[in-house]
This record gives C-alpha cells, structure tokens and sequence, in this order.
C-alpha cells in the first residue's frame, strides 16, 4: 500500500534555488516560520504538528541559533529519515517548477494523478471479462432461442445465483457471467469498460479485479440477506463496485487529482441516483423491475472499501492511513457477518435443494 517516495540526487546549487525560494526576507537563513511554510505547501498541516517541525528544526540546527543556514538546510533535505516529508515535495519542484522539454503538452490543471495513466502493463482485465462475459451469452442464446431472457441456456442454469443451491458456492461468483437479455449485457460491458478501463491504467489491472470481484461477491451475499428469495443474474455488483471504486481513488489521492470535488460529486450522484431510484420503484411505487438493489449497493459498498485498501495511494499521509484502517476492518466485519449468516441461520432461506 505505502510507496517510499526517493529524494533525487541534486546538485548544492538546485537546493539553493529552494533553499532561496523559501528564505522569505532574503537573510541566508530558514527561520522556524519559513520551514513551517516549506512543510505545509505539501498539505502536511493537518498530519505534521508545530512541535514536529520544531523538533527538525532542533535536530539540523548545528548552530543552536533556531535557523538554518544552507548547508544545514541541504543536510536536513537529504535526511533519509525525512524523505515521508521532504521527498514528494521535491519530486514535486523538479516535475512542476523547472520546465521539461519531453512534455511540452502539459497543462496547469494537470495532477499528479493524472500523471500515472499508462498503456504498460495493458489495461486488459475489463476486456477479457466483457469477452468471457459475451461468450457465454453467445452459448446459452445458440443452444436454445431466447434463452438468455429467462436464464435456461446450460451455462445459466450452472452459473446463475440461486437461493436454493448456496451449497453450490461458485454461484456466489459466476452470476456476474449470466446475463438476462441483450439490453442487460450491452449495459453493463458498456459501463464496466468504461469506468474500468481508466482505473486500470493508473491502478493496473488486476487491482482493479480484485475490487470488481469483491463487488461481485458482496452483491450476492449482501441479496442473500436482504432479498433471500431472490435470484441474481448480471455483473451489476461488480460494475457498481467500480463506480465507487473511483470515489475511492478520489478520497485517497484527493491533494494529488484534479478537481478532485466534482469527480467526487459526479460518481457520488450516479451511484446515489440509480441505487435509490430502484429502491424508490420497488417499495414505494411497488414496481417489481427485477433489478437487485441490494446486489448494487452492497457492490458499491465493497468497491469503496475495497478500493481504499487495495487501489494505489500516491503519497499516504496519517489520516488516509485511518482510513484505510477504517476501511480493512468495516469490510472484514460485513463480510463475516454475511459469512456466518448464510452458513448458520438455514431457517432464514429456502429451502436447499
């Protein structure tokens, strides 16, 4: 989860230009105030407390004169024991403040995050899946006519999620393959490459499976529990697991994004939306539409969680750690609840066949 960020090696005279940059009245030395304005311009002021920089300062300042001249600045700076405070913020001053010919395409509203989109390894996971996923839709529509629209084709009937068969745990997972009409399919490909596909270029592909599959998996059992008769057909958890698996992105590289407010709002509003629309039509409207609600949100659910622990965080500070903390231990417990629930109260569901 926590990436070490290495200080580059420099010469004396890139460290003057900081060093001079952050000598606001220009008298050679870094007062506890400058340093204090150093720190916070990488966003530490909530994670690194005045008595901590005091403590910097005290252990660099040879002199004892409660400032730093250059070559004490310059030993602090390359301190391996400070590259957590020091290291992304420089990074951050070669890639931003001295021009690089290589990307003159840059723009001011790029961000770090941005910056970690890449082609290697291919972004193939949500490809594969979507290929998989239209092969065996192909197989149960060729075998019989209009199959799919009831789930009888052969590898419905083995892979579909049924009450009734939980002894059978692979159907847990393997619904995400079933798919119950051509309209159904379309939609979640259409929506799983698209929401995927990014994600897997900054987060890389098998990350972004593994919070896919958690989705996948909380969706039955979270329906198992509150819908218990309910079948389940489709990827839906896992497409929902994605959406707020970008709200996860968000929250853990929120100072490293881009208008990281309204990429929050817009995932927030479509999970928001279309979970409580569907909620509204069955227990107020009382439409039954078939679409399980609870398989989304608990899919939305575990994609967040899930995301926060296992998609890459580009510069961890001490409050995404207690998220991430937080986060490990909420999805542990529901998951455990969900577990011991369907192995222990066989009375709640019907009967096994």
């Amino acid at each position: 989860m926590t990436e070490t960020t290495q200080i580059p090696l420099k010469s004396k005279d890139f460290y003057r230009t900081i060093f001079n940059k952050y000598d606001r009245n220009k008298d050679g030395l870094i007062s506890l105030n400058e340093l204090i304005e150093l720190i916070e311009s990488r966003e530490y002021e909530e994670d690194i407390p005045q008595y901590c920089v005091r403590k910097i300062l005290k252990l660099h300042d040879y002199n004892e004169d409660q400032q730093l001249n250059f070559e004490e600045f310059h030993e602090m700076i390359n301190n391996p024991d400070l590259q957590y405070v020091f290291g992304h913020y420089i990074n951050r001053y070669i890639n931003w403040i001295i021009p690089r010919r290589q990307h003159p395409s840059r723009t001011v509203t790029d961000g770090l995050y941005e910056e970690e989109y890449s082609c290697y390894p291919p972004a193939v996971g949500m490809i594969i899946l979507s290929l998989i996923q239209v092969i065996i839709f192909c197989v149960d529509e060729a075998t019989e006519h209009d199959s799919t629209r009831s789930a009888t084709g052969p590898a419905a009937i083995v892979f579909i999620y049924e009450p009734s068969k939980r002894r059978e745990v692979w159907r847990y997972i393997t619904y995400m393959f079933v798919h119950i009409g051509i309209f159904h399919l379309l939609i979640n490909l259409l929506v799983q490459v698209l929401l995927g596909i990014p994600l897997e270029m900054v987060h890389k592909w098998w990350r972004v499976l593994l919070v896919y599959s958690a989705g996948v998996l909380a969706g039955s059992l979270g329906t198992s529990i509150v819908d218990p008769t309910v079948k389940l057909a489709g990827a839906s958890g896992g497409v929902y697991a994605l959406v707020t698996a970008h709200i996860a992105s968000i929250i853990m590289n929120w100072n490293e994004m881009s208008y990281p407010i309204a990429q929050l709002l817009l995932f927030l509003l479509v999970a928001i939306s279309d979970i409580g629309t569907a909620i509204y039509n069955r227990y107020v409207l009382d439409i039954n539409e078939h679409i399980g609600y609870a398989a989304h949100f608990a899919g939305a659910l575990a994609g967040l969680l899930v995301g926060i622990n296992v998609l890459r965080n580009l510069s961890v500070t001490r409050t995404e750690r207690v998220i991430w903390w937080v986060s490990m231990v909420t999805f542990s417990v529901l998951m455990g609840v969900c577990v011991v629930w369907n192995l222990a109260w066989k009375s709640y569901f019907p009967r096994e066949v």
